[in-house]
């Protein structure tokens, strides 16, 4: 995809008993993430979708070729949104992503697109493109804790996404009290393993001392169960 570099992801439901003894066993092997406090920060995603529920079918139908986007803050930190797309290609997952204002943000919202017709930013022109023929707009909002340990050899990731909430239709992104509820089962937590070509045979051992079960759903769709 454009000189792109893609990556292997792997999703796990796992009990909060298995998040606690393979946290343990991760930390002696993995770094923490530099970012956040011991390694967690809270992350909000407004989701992007249409009436039809576009890109919610393409997941669910298991379509080889997709995309969606989102729009990402950290820690509730308004002065710093990311537009981001993320694609699906047969086996491996890239990821694009600009700056996007919370002006702008709230433009989109509102469907005041025009301005990103001629916007420098590839992505917005993109996003434009997808919203004039598909009509997809900010569809509901996501928020969840994210915990991150990193191990430089394969570029591997490992997280433990926790407190995974929905605010169902509302589409207030940058609202810091907009009312969410649970989309996840609080005793459960997301595993998810990103990496390169390889995944490392001593991540792949920590990995199979828990009773792991591949995951199929997004957090997008967690969301979007109940609407």
């Amino acid at each position: 995809m454009n000189g792109l570099k893609g990556r292997r992801e792997l999703k796990h439901t796992i009990t909060k008993a298995d998040c606690y003894l393979l946290r343990s066993n991760l930390q002696n092997f993995m770094k923490l993430d530099p970012h956040g406090e011991d390694g967690k920060y809270l992350i909000r995603s407004a989701y992007f979708d249409n009436f039809e529920n576009k890109i919610m079918r393409q997941k669910t139908e298991g379509f080889y070729h997709r995309d969606k986007f989102r729009a990402r803050l950290y820690d509730y930190n308004t002065d710093f949104i990311n537009l981001e797309k993320k694609s699906k290609r047969d086996n491996l997952t890239y990821k694009q992503k600009c700056r996007l204002s919370a002006e702008e943000y709230e433009w989109i919202r509102f469907g005041d697109i025009y301005w990103m017709a001629e916007d420098p930013r590839d992505l917005i022109r993109e996003l434009y493109i997808q919203m004039t023929l598909f009509q997809i707009k900010p569809t509901t909002v996501v928020d969840y804790e994210r915990e991150v340990f990193i191990y430089e050899s394969g570029n591997v990731r490992v997280t433990f996404d926790s407190h995974v909430k929905t605010s169902y239709r509302d589409t207030d992104f940058l609202n810091p009290d907009l009312i969410v509820v649970d989309a996840l089962d609080p005793d459960y937590v997301i595993l998810e393993v990103k990496y390169d070509e390889f995944l490392p045979d001593v991540i792949k051992h920590l990995l199979s001392i828990i009773n792991t079960r591949k995951t199929a759903f997004s957090k997008y769709q967690l969301s979007r169960r109940y609407g």
